[in-house]
């Protein structure tokens, strides 16, 4: 089986191209989606979590403490690395448990940090979904209601575009102007 890595910046419109994949019989699997129902489903990551930031980190319902656990992380770097080391291999490794289920050629990964997560060494073949700036800007401004400064900071932490398209094997352009479709069915006929 083909396993198709989907990466892009911040409102680049990776899951507009997940979404062409499905419409096409291929499977996707959601990083960022399947990683915040682990964070509150795997004893694993629990544990590390707890260890590492302590039990209030989980309130007494269960559910994560999104918000405290971004002020611990994001203002130690080296925090966000070890919280990082608890949470990628138990994605990684809930993928490849859902991977190892499906009887297709052709599945796919979407995740915004496909490369600095390492998930990029499950895939055979690393796409990279680009869109100008100022686009990904309007776009992520309009779709979460954010304020420009704060979509800017986000921005800014992601590697860039241009990085991860040196990294990938193919890079599809959705700026609005050139047309997904041909370009996923192109890439769909090279790869199956």
């Amino acid at each position: 089986m083909t396993t198709i890595g989907i990466t892009g910046g911040i409102g680049s419109g990776k899951s507009m191209v997940s979404a062409l994949l499905r419409v096409y019989g291929v499977p996707v699997y959601d990083a960022d989606r399947e990683s915040k129902r682990l964070l509150v489903t795997s004893p694993t990551i629990r544990r590390g979590l707890t260890a590492l930031l302590g039990p209030e980190i989980y309130r007494p319902d269960g559910t994560l403490d999104r918000a405290r656990m971004a002020a611990l992380i994001f203002a130690d770097a080296d925090l966000l690395a070890r919280v990082n080391a608890i949470i990628h291999p138990a994605v990684g490794d809930d993928f490849d448990d859902w991977r190892k289920r499906l009887t297709v050629p052709l599945c796919a990964m979407e995740s915004a940090i496909l490369f600095e997560s390492g998930f990029d060494r499950r895939a055979d073949v690393r796409l990279t979904v680009y869109a100008p700036e100022a686009i990904r800007l309007q776009r992520v401004i309009a779709r979460d209601g954010a304020a420009e400064a704060d979509v800017r900071r986000r921005m800014q932490s992601q590697w860039t575009d241009e990085r991860k398209a040196a990294l990938s094997d193919a890079v599809i352009t959705n700026d609005g102007l050139s047309a997904l479709i041909p370009q996923v069915e192109a890439l769909l006929n090279r790869w199956l």
